[in-house]
């Protein structure tokens, strides 16, 4: 099992924001680095009896049930495939520790306040509230996701009663 610590003590500047970078389908989305406390490949998890489709189950990472959210299920981005790139992100959220699983990490990158735009609004056809904006770097648009608020969320309550 390949892990990766990410230093966050530097993870902050002072010009711009930090944010991990990873895709799901065609899509790339971005998360505060400071939520991240490590990557790692997917394994099988525990399923939980009458969780919801989006909690795969928990997995024990050195001592500490993680309850694992599977973010393409979340999102309602279709089928499931699970391969070689497909990661576990670990994350630290309103205290908390819960793994999401998505199709790969692509990058670490620092967005300047130039490159975020605010989140379009769609009215009730779709739901934004967890949606921070949209980082633009070159050619790529990175949908940036609150991932504590989406965490924390009404719905997401499971997360802590599977925890």
């Amino acid at each position: 099992m390949e892990t990766t610590n990410l230093n966050q003590s530097d993870s902050q500047s002072e010009n711009g924001r930090e944010t991990l970078v990873f895709t799901l389908g065609k899509e790339e989305y971005g998360i505060d680095i400071l939520k991240v406390q490590e990557i790692r490949g997917y394994d099988a998890v525990t399923t939980i009896a009458n969780a919801p489709d989006f909690i795969k189950g928990v997995i024990n990472l050195r001592g500490t049930i993680v309850p694992i959210v599977d973010m393409r299920i979340k999102f309602n981005l279709g089928k499931v495939d699970y391969d070689q790139f497909t990661v576990v992100i670990i994350l630290n959220v309103a205290k908390r520790v819960v793994g999401i699983v998505v199709d790969a990490v692509s990058d670490v990158m620092t967005l300047s306040p130039g490159q975020i735009r605010e989140a379009p609004e769609f009215g009730s056809a779709l739901r934004t509230e967890y949606i921070e904006g949209l980082g633009t770097v070159d050619n790529r648009m990175i949908i940036l996701v609150d991932i504590e608020k989406l965490m924390t969320s009404q719905e997401m309550e499971l997360v802590d009663a599977v925890a």
